[in-house]
């Protein structure tokens, strides 16, 4: 393969895939932003899940802008890649990239950083499990 042909590709683990139905279109026919950053969200709280081994809540969804259009149908797929561990806190960036049924590759849809805060039964901060500070 020569190298102007190189596609780039998604960063992190895969952390949640689905495919945008018509019930999940804005007035026009589009899905809607609010609809995939609710995705996103889903998809870093599972990751954040897992690192923190219990609840977190998301405190921060830090800039974002829509490269691309998600259309009904497509495969959306949502990547995860730690960025940051503090005390309580885990920071994490979140891709999309979708896959449409007559496209042979994935397109880059979206970006954003994440931040959660491990919190206890009670909804207070916690100390994250030693596990999560020292990845």
């Amino acid at each position: 393969m020569r190298h102007s042909e190189h596609k780039p590709g998604p960063a992190g683990e895969l952390a949640l895939q689905i495919v945008p139905m018509p019930k999940d279109t804005n007035a026009n026919g589009d899905i809607h932003a609010g609809w995939l950053v609710g995705q996103m969200d889903l998809a870093a709280a599972t990751t954040a899940g897992r690192l923190s081994q219990g609840r977190t809540a998301t405190v921060a969804i830090e800039g974002m802008e829509f490269i691309s259009p998600v259309r009904i149908g497509s495969q959306v797929s949502c990547y995860t890649k730690l960025v940051d561990v503090g005390r309580s806190s885990i920071k994490l960036n979140v891709e999309v990239w979708t896959q449409d049924l007559d496209e042979h590759h994935p397109r880059k849809v979206t970006q954003s950083t994440f931040v959660f805060v491990a919190i206890d039964e009670d909804g207070c901060i916690r100390q994250l499990p030693d596990e999560a500070l020292h990845p």
